[in-house]
């Protein structure tokens, strides 16, 4: 399988050298951080309320005075759907003002 060489091919080609199976839908968490907890609860309040299919966590990051919003969506991991989600995630946040933190994908033994 061929990923395309920047942060998202490499992190999709590290999983399938490890065995994950790109084929079937994963659980694909995106990360979003806020610097004001009333930002990233309307955030996720907006989430909850317009895409029912996004399972929305908010919580205090490691760093003090900085929140998390993790989004969860069933998907295929492939680097297409990643790529565009992560554009869609990136104009959603910055309208809350708050920016994207990366992905990943849960993985069920």
């Amino acid at each position: 399988m061929y990923f395309p060489n920047d942060d998202t091919g490499n992190v999709l080609a590290d999983m399938a050298e490890a065995g994950v199976d790109l084929s079937v839908e994963h659980n694909v968490v995106y990360f979003h951080l806020f610097e004001n907890k009333d930002d990233a609860q309307a955030l996720a309040a907006h989430i909850e309320t317009q895409y029912q299919e996004y399972q929305v966590t908010l919580k205090p990051d490691e760093i003090p005075n900085v929140w998390d919003v993790d989004c969860v969506v069933k998907q295929i991991p492939s680097y297409d759907n990643i790529v565009e989600q992560e554009q869609w995630f990136e104009k959603l946040s910055a309208k809350f003002n708050g920016y994207n933190d990366g992905w990943g994908i849960e993985i069920n033994d």
